[in-house]
């Protein structure tokens, strides 16, 4: 089976080809010991990677969520780390800025930042106090989006200092380096704005300072060409993402983590709905490949050669020796959605693994 084949990727080297997916969990600003328990009970895959870890105190976003910008976090996620490699596993850090995702009342009275002052529409903000309406957001100055960039340079150092193999740019689903990208959240005139090669600007900046501060091979970043969620919208998404893929041809990069389309609405046609056919046969580098996938599709989505590991998010909350199960096809546990977001360990750390 080839989800259960060893991977390598530069110096590291993968048991096999299942990496656990990016998932918020919202189990607190701090790490503590049932963040530790949790990637430590799931380090039988062949990458961990975490959930979005805010790069400062200005990315945050979503309430009970950890950052990685003082020498506190560093330390505990020096724990997660760890554990986890003393248990056989490798780990990457999701480096996270949610920019107009969040809402003042988590943010002590400041309003979200963005690359231009337009709010989401047609969703609602979940914050400590409730669901929200989303705030119009205050538009980055161009001497912010150097600062923001510099942020996530630092939050790729302290990573490496907190013993992470790597790390991973969320510029998927709606959070601030895809509001950059987006025709729709980017009206900027500066060089961040305008067109595809400036819109694109912000994404390749932050990589470039990435690469050059903790090395090649150990920063990815996750794409999601197909999905409009969070108001962004693209009338040429393939235009877009082509360029962003083939300028990140450029950097020596670890992978590129790519989502496939999920609940694409009829009528947006421009969007292509074989993501890795389209979009991922145009980088030099591995592809992961995500969303959607069970033990059958990404067995068959690997044996179609473009990508070269597969990510498993909600199976992952509920197995978590997954890769065990698929090995000797035992019955997957079926994951509690009451719990995925806030809470203790019921639906975090007491889901049960197969006996040895």
């Amino acid at each position: 089976m080839k989800l259960l084949q060893p991977y390598n990727i530069g110096n590291l080297n993968f048991k096999n080809s299942i990496v656990m997916s990016p998932m918020t969990r919202a189990r607190g600003e701090e790490t503590n010991d049932l963040t530790v328990l949790y990637y430590t009970q799931r380090a039988s895959a062949g990458l961990i990677i975490t959930e979005g870890i805010n790069i400062s105190e200005q990315a945050l976003g979503s309430p009970f969520t950890p950052g990685i910008f003082n020498p506190k976090q560093i330390a505990g996620w020096k724990q997660v780390t760890d554990a986890v490699h003393r248990n056989g596993g490798k780990i990457f850090a999701q480096l996270w800025h949610t920019g107009r995702v969040g809402h003042s009342a988590d943010r002590n009275g400041e309003l979200p930042v963005a690359p231009s002052a337009i709010p989401i529409t047609g969703q609602q903000h979940f914050s400590s106090q409730g669901a929200k309406d989303y705030e119009t957001p205050r538009e980055l100055s161009t001497e912010e989006i150097k600062q923001v960039i510099q942020d996530y340079k630092q939050a790729a150092i302290n990573s490496m200092a907190a013993g992470f193999d790597g790390v991973e740019l969320h510029a998927a689903t709606g959070y601030l380096p895809n509001q950059f990208l987006a025709e729709s959240s980017n009206l900027r005139t500066d060089e961040y704005g305008g067109s595809i090669e400036n819109r694109s600007r912000f994404i390749l900046e932050v990589m470039q300072e990435m690469t050059t501060a903790i090395g090649k091979d150990k920063v990815g970043i996750k794409l999601s060409p197909s999905i409009p969620y969070n108001s962004i919208l693209e009338s040429e998404p393939v235009a877009v993402y082509s360029y962003l893929i083939k300028q990140l041809n450029l950097l020596p990069l670890a992978y590129i983590h790519l989502m496939n389309a999920l609940y694409l609405p009829e009528n947006l046609t421009q969007y292509p709905k074989d993501v890795m056919g389209v979009l991922g046969i145009l980088t030099n580098h591995p592809i992961i490949a995500n969303a959607g996938y069970d033990k059958e599709s990404g067995e068959k989505e690997l044996e179609r050669g473009i990508a070269k590991m597969v990510s498993y998010g909600k199976l992952f909350i509920s197995n978590p020796d997954l890769p065990k199960r698929f090995e000797i096809n035992a019955e997957l546990t079926e994951a509690d959605q009451m719990t995925f977001y806030g809470g203790g360990e019921k639906g975090y750390t007491d889901y049960t693994s197969l006996h040895k």
